[in-house]
């Protein structure tokens, strides 16, 4: 089993066709993002998990109850039904990727302890330029700081989810992939993959106009308290921040 961890717009559809091109079952229906559909069980899902995270104030939560905690059966019972058609393939090779998957990413862990996870990257400037359906944690149960505009909101979503998945331990089998990277060193970045997912791996098309796109935008698209994710991923900080 293999499952793809990363918010939103980090880039996960290629990962996503990569796997479906070779072989890999991901899901009965999928969207033109690779995602696994319909989504309305991992939402739900989603808010389950909502309600055992704790708001600090600020740009801080605490994760401690839904690391310790039993895992509820509505939270299950909802997921298997999501995961319905991977579950009961009778393949070897299958997965599934769908970006909520990382609002939940703690309990997955501990359903799934021998599963393969790839934790996909992306420059948060260019995570917070498009909507997304997690952008507001309201939405699914996580009270945050009041925004000042749609861009500090997409901002507040991606360093939640970020830290969300630095405070879970990491499971065994773990790989980090920046989005970059597969798309300016597509062969030397597949051959890792092969390496950890110890299958082949198809070529696709990559685009490298959708890496820095936030170039070329006149809106606001960095943060502060970006800077250590940056700095942990060898993202460029701007000399004026």
């Amino acid at each position: 089993m293999i499952t793809i961890i990363g918010r939103g717009h980090s880039g996960t559809r290629a990962i996503s066709h990569t796997l479906y091109a070779s072989g890999v079952y991901m899901g009965e229906m999928l969207n033109p993002s690779g995602d696994l559909i319909p989504p309305q069980d991992m939402y739900e899902a989603c808010r389950v998990f909502g309600r055992y995270v704790k708001w600090n104030g600020g740009l801080s939560w605490d994760f401690s109850q839904v690391m310790d905690m039993p895992i509820p059966d509505e939270f299950t019972e909802l997921l298997t039904s999501f995961l319905k058609s991977v579950i009961e393939h009778r393949g070897t090779l299958k997965g599934w990727k769908i970006p909520e998957t990382t609002l939940v990413y703690p309990w997955i862990v501990r359903l799934f302890p021998e599963m393969h996870y790839v934790f996909w990257i992306r420059n948060p400037r260019d995570c917070i330029l498009g909507r997304h359906i997690t952008d507001d944690m309201r939405d699914f149960g996580i009270e945050r700081p009041e925004a000042e505009n749609e861009r500090h909101l997409r901002a507040i979503s991606w360093k939640y989810q970020y830290d969300l998945v630095k405070a879970t331990p990491k499971p065994e089998k773990w790989m980090e992939v920046r989005f970059e990277d597969f798309i300016f060193k597509q062969e030397e970045t597949l051959q890792q993959l092969e390496d950890f997912l110890d299958i082949p791996l198809a070529r696709i098309i990559v685009r490298p106009e959708t890496v820095d796109r936030w170039k070329k935008d006149d809106g606001i698209n960095y943060y502060d308290f970006f800077e250590p994710a940056m700095r942990e991923y060898n993202y460029e900080i701007p000399e004026d921040t």
